[in-house]
Parts: structure tokens; C-alpha cells; sequence
């Protein structure tokens, strides 16, 4: 009977995903990406699986006790991971008006939509992704209410990349989003012409990029720091990166969840 080589089995069952900013225009710099990244882990002494998995489901990804890199958000991280995973290091996008690794969600609206402050739209229909994130319903909450109003009624519907286009199509009269997906919908969506920008939340940290807690997030920080200053500047440009930085775990609890949505 043959002996199993168990070493080649775990290694077969690592998984990375790179899937928060992922788009089909963005495919082929995601990868080379990913390449740079591997290469880097190796020389650290780490393996890595040979493909991202880009359309496995987030969180099937982040609790994986063999993920060996991948980008969540901020609210899933204080509500679910935790105390799973490790944090390794926030990319830092370049996004104005925030510190470096931070972003802000802005509030988008038809552009033909007379109205001038958020709180007009207190009856309006509020697109959101997911009640799970950060950007998308837990920024916008506590903007909003800091101003004394939400919305009456909302609809959730899966991304951000909708939300949006619920807006611009009629089917929603206000939405959300990620500071950096709005980048990306403003750079490749036709109906981004249609929108316009209300208002912006306060910057929260970015999206941090986490691994299994058995890893060494010291070794996995420097291996993609070293892989984004290898990377071909049209990739870096692509992707908006410009370095990674440290933000740290007390940081990103301190950050207040919303109230759960009834049902």
C-alpha cells in the first residue's frame, strides 16, 4: 500500500483569494499580482496554492484554518474573525482626503436628483451590499445618524457594483459605497455618469489583508510589501496600490458596529 505524502495534501488545500476588488478589466493584473506575491512567500520559507480563488465564497476563504492570504472588511473582522485570523497589513490605495490604509464611503445619488443633504432622503430607498459591511451599512449608519435620520426603506443587494446601478436605474434613490469601488465604478461603468456624489462618511481603516493564524504575519506583511514595489507600474496603477502599511487590531474594534437588521 502506498504511502500518503501528506505535506502535498496541505498544500493542495491552501487558499488565497485577492476578491474584494476583483473585476474582470482588473483580472490579469490580480495575477501577475498573486505571482509576485507567491514568489515573495517562498523566499520567506512559505508555500502558497499556484491559483486565487477569486469566486469561493468570502468567508468559506477567511475561516479557513489553511488560508494563506486574503482581503476582508472591517466589520466582518470585528464581528467573526477576529479571533480566527490574523491581521497582516492594510493596503494602502491612495485615497483622498484619508490617512494612508483608510478610506470613506460616499453617498451616491442620481444626478439629476435636486436634492442637497442626506437628510431629504429620509424616506427615500436605501441601497446597501450586505448588512456585514463596513463601507456599505456600517459608515453610512453612523454618518446618518449622526445627523438624525435613516432610511425608512432599504434594499440589500449584494454589492456594491449593484447598489449602484440600483441608483442610476431608479430602483433605489440612494446607496453606499466602498471609496475605492466607487473609484473603480467611476474609471469602468458606463452609469456612473448618471450619479453623483451626496455626501462622504468619515474614513475608517481600509480593508485589511489576513491570514491563518498559524502563519507568521510578520513574514506574509514583508512578502507582499516586497511584491507590490516589484510590481509592473501599469499592475500598480490598475490596482491603485501604493504600499502597505500597519493598522492595528485595537483600531479596528474600536470602530462601532450598527444595530442588526430586522427582518
Amino acid at each position: 500500500m502506498d504511502v500518503l505524502d501528506w505535506t502535498l495534501f496541505e498544500r493542495a488545500n491552501m487558499i488565497a483569494s485577492l476578491m474584494m476588488y476583483a473585476r474582470p478589466e482588473l483580472e490579469a493584473a490580480h495575477r501577475r499580482y498573486w505571482m509576485l506575491i507567491r514568489d515573495e512567500l517562498a523566499a520567506v520559507g512559505m508555500d502558497s496554492p499556484l491559483e486565487l480563488s477569486q469566486n469561493a465564497s468570502a468567508f468559506v476563504v477567511w475561516e479557513d484554518p489553511d488560508l494563506v492570504l486574503s482581503q476582508t472588511c472591517g466589520m466582518p473582522y470585528r464581528l467573526r474573525l477576529k479571533d480566527k485570523v490574523t491581521l497582516v497589513g492594510t493596503p494602502d490605495y491612495g485615497l483622498p482626503d484619508c490617512a494612508a490604509g483608510y478610506y470613506r464611503s460616499p453617498f451616491v445619488v442620481r444626478a439629476n436628483d435636486p436634492r442637497t443633504d442626506l437628510r431629504d432622503f429620509k424616506d427615500a430607498t436605501f441601497a446597501f451590499n450586505q448588512p456585514h459591511s463596513q463601507s456599505g451599512y456600517a459608515a453610512p449608519y453612523a454618518h446618518a445618524r449622526g445627523k438624525g435620520v435613516w432610511f425608512d426603506k432599504l434594499i440589500q443587494t449584494g454589492s456594491h457594483n449593484i447598489s449602484a446601478a440600483c441608483v442610476a436605474d431608479g430602483r433605489a434613490e440612494i446607496a453606499a459605497l466602498d471609496g475605492m469601488t466607487w473609484r473603480l465604478i467611476m474609471q469602468y461603468e458606463p452609469f456612473a455618469k448618471q450619479l453623483r456624489v451626496l455626501e462622504w462618511t468619515a474614513p475608517t481603516p481600509g480593508l485589511p489583508l489576513i491570514t491563518s493564524s498559524r502563519n507568521d504575519p510578520d513574514k506574509v506583511f514583508t512578502a507582499v510589501q516586497n511584491a507590490i514595489t516589484r510590481m509592473d507600474p501599469a499592475d500598480k496603477a490598475a490596482l491603485h496600490l501604493k504600499s502597505l502599511v500597519k493598522i492595528s487590531k485595537a483600531d479596528y474594534l474600536a470602530v462601532p458596529n450598527p444595530p442588526e437588521i430586522k427582518s
